[in-house]
């Protein structure tokens, strides 16, 4: 992804409530990269959009903020796509999942993860963001607890839910006959360390558990759409979880021979492991690990 695009994202995800209010998204375009016939991925501000389109209509995997919307449905046009018909939430987040109700208003069928439902309509702080309830048109209309096919325009899209780690509903979008994955924000490519929503039953050691899985379910020719970033490979999303896990291992060892976490943190163990600049410090992923640990008693 282009900077102006990350330093925008960034703001988005991990500041103050009125920043976020007041962010100016009238300049945004919205970029179209074919990566197969019939399958898409959209860059805007927010998270990526996936989309596959055909005789059988079109889905899109996450939809950015609501002020793009009609940004985001130009962009489907002009790939020829039909309007969107389904629209998968990979977990959410407002930059996900923000034009949820003007797409549910304009007649597509929501669907996501059970725990994204309940999140939506619940509200709630995602660092220092406050999201209100979502209102019913927003609200996922079919939700799943494993997994859920598509079966359009001559593909199997399978959403299917390995257990989380970014939020506790996060789901991977798997295309099989394209061979194209959307991973969702468990995989942020050259965005430096993940963000671990533990307010939002995020935990790292299920998110290793989850690349773990995507990683064993795709091969070197399959394409993955990050949450964030450019196009990526099977090799990128190995080496951004040996990062992720080498970190945990890490602040474990530290935890484990009696370290607080204020004496963890100026022991600096992350220091030149992050794959680029991020928005995610050194010292926040280390408080992210320490908390997953100890949800497992760890």
């Amino acid at each position: 992804m282009r900077k102006p695009a990350i330093a925008a994202t960034i703001l988005a995800a991990v500041s103050c409530g009125p920043v976020v209010a007041q962010q100016d998204l009238s300049e945004v375009e919205i970029r179209a990269v074919l990566i197969k016939p019939g399958v898409a991925v959209l860059y805007g501000n927010g998270g990526n959009i996936g989309v596959s389109y055909g005789e059988d209509g079109t889905i899109l995997v996450d939809d950015q903020f609501a002020p793009l919307t009609e940004k985001i449905q130009a962009a489907v046009a002009g790939l020829g796509a039909s309007p969107t018909k389904f629209l998968i939430n990979t977990h959410w987040h407002f930059d996900h999942a923000g034009g949820n109700e003007n797409f549910g208003k304009a007649g597509a069928l929501i669907f996501a993860h059970e725990n994204v439902r309940v999140r939506l309509a619940e509200g709630g702080t995602v660092v220092g963001n406050v999201t209100p309830p979502a209102p019913p048109a927003a609200l996922p209309v079919v939700t799943y607890d494993d997994a859920v096919t598509f079966h359009v325009n001559g593909d199997e899209i399978e959403a299917k839910f390995l257990g989380g780690g970014h939020t506790d509903g996060d789901s991977v979008i798997f295309w099989e006959q394209a061979n194209v994955v959307h991973t969702g924000d468990m995989f942020m490519h050259r965005a430096g360390f993940p963000f671990i929503d533990l307010s939002s039953g995020g935990n790292v050691e299920h998110l290793l558990n989850s690349l773990t899985g995507i990683i064993a379910m795709i091969d070197d020719e399959t394409v993955i759409i990050p949450g964030h970033g450019e196009l990526a490979t099977r090799s990128d999303l190995i080496a951004f979880r040996t990062m992720v896990a080498t970190a945990v291992e890490r602040v474990k060892a530290l935890k484990d021979v009696g370290r607080s976490l204020d004496q963890a943190k100026t022991a600096m163990p992350l220091e030149g492991l992050r794959n680029a600049d991020g928005f995610i410090s050194d010292d926040q992923f280390v408080e992210a690990i320490w908390g997953s640990l100890e949800a497992h008693g760890r």
